[in-house]
């Protein structure tokens, strides 16, 4: 079993000393999520927390995570780091090609890449994308970034997206993984056709239920047996019992923070009282495993 260190909405002159701490503390990467804006004018919900309040997430600071993870690589040597989830649909698929080949590099291939279509339409409102086709063109971002942080020259010819016959420089030594966030089932199929999944978080039942249904589309489609990367917060994930149930269900990254990050109010906790929490979580749990 491997960990991942979730911190999120915090004082960005933290990002760096904290991921220093949790590599020397043992875990296995570190999670970055993304956001663009808040909207003055909203009607829609958080699908994640209960609620559907989104209020948690006005004025609260969030780095770009393609400026964040090279910023925590040059200040690391082992630990990765995990986009959690990026919105890839309310972007082009070269820009993030060039970003994600980039920071690849610059993180010496310490990143993977999670994927997932924002819930919100404002999103793509003001991003000017489209919102009824974001399924269907995720699928033809994820072959045009591929193809491009792969050697040689890429083109591309589908039904929402268009590129000639170029090449990018400098692209990853090795693949970059490419792990889907989302719990409806089309989002799990992509999963399944690429390198992983990631849980967006909810209740033990809804974990299961994906897990579940994940297993059976990997035996559908052969795929039983091949490497694949799941990504789950829970809070089995705080004892050395529940960490067994989850990776018993096959989960192989369990997602830890030490927050309750949906609050309306802004995190006053000290930088090393957040040092203290997952360093007390790696003696407790991570050095016993």
């Amino acid at each position: 079993m491997r960990f991942a260190y979730a911190e999120s909405m915090c004082d960005p002159s933290f990002y760096l000393p904290l991921a220093k701490a949790a590599e020397e503390a043992g875990y296995h990467s570190l999670t970055l999520p993304d956001s663009i804006a808040f909207p003055r004018d909203s009607d829609s919900k958080y699908p994640y927390n209960g609620t559907g309040d989104r209020t948690f997430l006005e004025d609260k600071p969030f780095i770009e995570p393609f400026t964040l993870a090279p910023a925590m690589a040059a200040v690391t040597t082992k630990i990765r780091f995990a986009t959690f989830v990026t919105k890839l649909p309310i972007r082009h698929p070269v820009l993030v090609a060039k970003s994600l080949g980039s920071v690849a590099v610059m993180t010496q291939d310490r990143f993977d890449f999670g994927i997932g279509s924002s819930p919100w339409p404002e999103d793509f409102t003001m991003t000017g994308t489209d919102w009824e086709t974001r399924g269907k063109r995720m699928d033809e971002m994820i072959a045009i970034i591929r193809g491009l942080t792969s050697p040689g020259f890429f083109e591309f010819d589908g039904t929402h997206y268009k590129v000639p016959a170029i090449k990018m420089s400098p692209i990853p030594k090795v693949p970059v993984p490419i792990l889907i966030g989302g719990h409806t089932d089309p989002a799990l199929k992509r999963a399944v056709r690429n390198d992983g999944w990631m849980f967006a978080g909810g209740a033990t039942e809804e974990l299961d239920r994906c897990l579940v249904r994940l297993k059976e589309l990997r035996a559908e489609a052969g795929k039983s047996d091949a490497p694949f990367t799941i990504y789950a917060g829970s809070m089995d994930g705080f004892t050395l019992d529940g960490v067994k149930r989850l990776e018993d269900k096959g989960v192989t990254d369990v997602v830890i923070g030490f927050r309750n990050a949906y609050t309306v109010e802004h995190d006053v906790q000290p930088l090393d009282v957040k040092i203290g929490a997952l360093r007390k979580y790696a003696d407790k749990i991570i050095s016993k495993l």
